[in-house]
């Protein structure tokens, strides 16, 4: 089977319902047993495309989200909020890839081109990972990621009922993002 050229570009606002798609997606592969099951089987891709709309619009630079397509449309992004944190720096706040779509390197490419602004600006990059997802972790761990902190996870939205238990995040962080290149 060939591999579709991939693409990469800035989001626009036209792109909120295909993000907010492969993130709900992701969240409910990834995020069992740490998000509540009414939450990840009701109306997430509603409350993710809520949240994308408004990301998308916002156009004064404090943020950018990357886009990576093939033919068949979106197979992953990455958001980035730049100068998030006075010690961290700018924080990957999102970054998912179509399930299918894993182990094609998009994920990295991906970190890449959000690392490269934040490298202009000459700042550190960090992002927060469920603990209990393995494969994340191993994935930033290899691109040189240091896990620095382990912290509980705020709730979706604020709502706690979103939550199931206390659920714990890591923060990995990456001093000179030029690892990433």
């Amino acid at each position: 089977m060939a591999v579709a050229e991939l693409t990469f570009r800035l989001a626009l606002p036209s792109d909120a319902e295909a993000v907010a798609a492969l993130h709900a997606d992701s969240w409910r592969r990834h995020y069992r047993g740490a998000y509540a099951d009414a939450f990840l089987d009701g109306d997430v891709e509603g409350d993710r495309l809520a949240v994308w709309s408004a990301r998308l619009m916002e156009t004064r630079g404090a943020s950018q989200t990357i886009l990576a397509e093939d033919g068949d449309g979106l197979v992953g992004f990455a958001h980035t909020m730049f100068e998030h944190d006075p010690r961290w720096g700018a924080l990957i706040d999102n970054l998912h890839v179509v399930h299918d779509a894993k182990r094609r390197r998009i994920g990295s490419r991906l970190m890449a081109l959000a690392a490269q602004p934040v490298l202009d600006r000459g700042t550190g990059l960090y992002l927060w990972v469920l603990e209990q997802n393995a494969d994340a972790r191993a994935f930033y761990e290899a691109r040189g990621g240091t896990c620095v902190e382990r912290a509980p996870v705020p709730p979706p939205g604020g709502m706690a009922s979103r939550l199931s238990g206390t659920p714990l995040g890591l923060r990995y962080a990456w001093s000179d993002p030029a690892v990433l290149l």
